[in-house]
């Protein structure tokens, strides 16, 4: 059944309900009375905002909802896994129920993959992660440490993760690629919480490290490159250490790309970015009031979680914890305007290129005066194309990214979950 062909909230009787309930992995019902249209409001503008993630139905059939335990007004979410269904008794608000939905369609015990990577970061939650290699070390812990994720059900989000196929991933929570292992990621401040890879994963050792990091006793793993010593050029140069004095902590407009070194879009965009920051860190009145800087997002622990690369942040004076995104084309001046636009100096640093001299054709000899120039020697290495890939060169950048989106390069970008 396709969510998309369905309608946001389909009518249900005693003759659909049955098969509507299993018709996907979750599907939420509502339980209302006919006249309750408020309530019935409040579901339908639920269920139009989150109909691309699961399936609605509605009933005012108050049979149905005593023969699955429940009375009107209430929401049932019905699962493929756990325990099968949850029962929602809070308030009927937009927000309450989108949380709830969120909440209890979150497995007790997932699994992070390209396809649950971004809800997981955008649930809200901690989430922690279990490396494993293979499906003997997944059974053994995931039964070790469901009991814990079920005492913090709906404060940390627990998942297991293939550590074969995805093991780089290992390296952004700032963990050896040593098997099995776990960390707690902060997905709100992007922190990272390792857990000590020369101990066992155990339910006792695991519980004793999830038990601290909600008390706040376990500190956040800091993974920076060393502070530049000197400017160079005109690109700021960002790392962990120096984030906070960069880009927070001071009174200048900031624009910051968050960058990985094997992202082909990120690579086309540095020549243009240069002649961007150079436009202001060569303008003695504007150098003062704005900045362009640059962080690899791969070698240094940000406190915003990144999806994709480049990321391209405002962080205006007087207003740092509220940045804006930048979404447009990645040229000069468009970046320019951007800067202009949204800072708090509404500096107009652009100048549009002269235009280029038009030059005359040149006229064609007449047939009769052309004279054949002699055939220029060839040797093999002239006659090959001067920038030949090997096969194997050519699978790097691919894999590297380079190549891994087809379309405008001004507006595509290299996704992280591509390591997932």
């Amino acid at each position: 059944m396709t969510k998309q062909s369905l309608p946001a909230v389909s009518l249900l009787n005693k003759d659909t309900i049955t098969e509507f309930k299993t018709a996907d992995k979750i599907v939420v019902v509502a339980y209302l009375s006919a006249d309750d249209r408020e309530e019935s409001a409040t579901f339908t503008t639920v269920a139009e905002k989150l109909r691309d993630n699961y399936l609605f139905g509605a009933t005012s059939d108050s049979a149905l909802a005593e023969a699955d335990g429940v009375k009107a007004p209430a929401i049932v979410l019905y699962k493929s896994f756990d325990e099968g269904k949850t029962v929602y008794d809070g308030a009927f608000t937009v927000e309450k129920i989108t949380d709830f939905a969120n909440l209890a369609s979150t497995p007790l015990m997932g699994e992070v993959g390209p396809e649950t990577y971004s809800g997981y970061m955008a649930a809200g939650i901690p989430l922690a992660y279990v490396f494993v290699d293979g499906e003997e070390i997944k059974e053994k812990l995931t039964a070790a440490i469901k009991p814990i994720a079920q005492k913090y059900k709906g404060k940390i989000n627990f998942a297991t993760i293939d550590a074969v196929a995805y093991g780089a991933h290992a390296a952004n929570l700032n963990l050896e690629t040593k098997w099995p292992a776990f960390a707690i990621q902060d997905t709100t401040k992007n922190l990272k919480f390792p857990f000590n890879q020369e101990k066992e994963i155990t339910e006792a050792s695991i519980t004793e490290f999830v038990e601290d990091f909600v008390e706040g006793k376990v500190e956040p793993s800091i993974k920076s490159e060393p502070v530049p010593e000197t400017q160079e050029g005109p690109v700021h140069v960002v790392v962990a250490n120096n984030y906070e004095e960069v880009v927070m902590n001071n009174d200048k407009d900031v624009l910051l790309e968050f960058y990985a070194p094997w992202c082909g879009h990120c690579k086309n965009l540095a020549p243009k970015y240069d002649e961007l920051a150079a436009l202001y860190f060569s303008n003695p009145e504007y150098k003062d009031k704005v900045i362009v800087a640059k962080v690899d997002a791969t070698a240094n622990d940000v406190p915003v979680e990144i999806q994709g690369f480049p990321t391209i942040k405002m962080y205006p004076a007087g207003a740092k914890d509220s940045p804006i995104d930048y979404s447009g084309s990645r040229t000069v001046e468009d970046l320019a305007t951007f800067i202009k636009t949204n800072g708090k100096y509404k500096v107009d640093a652009y100048v549009a290129p002269p235009p280029e001299p038009e030059t005359e054709e040149e006229e064609e000899e007449p047939e009769e005066t052309k004279v054949e120039k002699p055939a220029e020697e060839t040797s093999v290495e002239s006659a090959a194309p001067a920038a030949t890939e090997t096969p194997k060169e050519t699978v790097k950048k691919a894999a590297e990214g380079a190549q891994a989106v087809v379309g405008d390069d001004d507006y595509v970008s290299c996704s992280l979950s591509q390591e997932l």
